[in-house]
This record gives structure tokens, sequence and C-alpha cells, in this order.
């Protein structure tokens, strides 16, 4: 039998569960080399959220955090969705308060 995902999928794929919580895949349609160059920019601003807060230098991790929104927000992770057959966005909830709460029940 194989081992349970770290990570489940919802059936549909658009989110993953970590710790009992929703958050919102990546757009399935973008490109694969349009998705690797956003993922290079959400990690390279993610670094320089740390780097900002190391430093202590509260404008520069701002700017950085903007930065991680931004590359999240073309991923499709954040902001409006990226599905169109109008259901809600339940990213960030707790996946037994969702539709999904059963699914997730019967996961092995």
């Amino acid at each position: 039998m194989p081992a349970p995902e770290k990570y489940p999928t919802t059936p549909d794929g658009r989110y993953f569960v970590v710790s009992g919580r929703l958050w919102r895949t990546s757009n399935p349609a973008l490109a694969p080399d349009e998705r690797q160059a956003l993922v290079d920019q959400l990690m390279t601003a993610r670094r320089q959220v740390g780097a900002a807060k190391k430093s202590g230098d509260a404008d520069a991790e701002r700017g950085a955090r903007a930065a991680v929104d931004t590359a999240k927000r073309a991923l499709g992770e954040r902001g409006p969705v990226w599905w169109t057959d109008g259901a809600p966005d339940f990213n960030r909830r707790m996946v037994a308060n969702t539709p999904y709460a059963q699914w997730y029940a019967d996961l092995p």
C-alpha cells in the first residue's frame, strides 16, 4: 500500500492540505516555463524577506513581502481564483469547515 501524501491534494486539484488547512495550488494552466519563472521569483522574494528581517530593514521587508504577494498572485495562489466554474474559494480555511471535510476525513 502506498504511503499517504505528506500534503494531500483535493480531488479537484484546487488545494493541498497542511496541518488541516487548505492552501490554493498554482494555476495548472500556466505553461511550465512561465510557472518555473514565477516560482523562481517567489523564492527570490522569500529569501529577500529573510534577509530584510535579519538586517532589521522594515522598508526592504515590506518591499520583499510585496514581491512575494505579486508572485503568488501571478501563480494563482492568491487573488482571483483560476477556476471558472464559479465555485467559492476556501483558501486558508480549515478543511473540516469546508465541503472537503469528508474527503479529508476519509484519507488513510
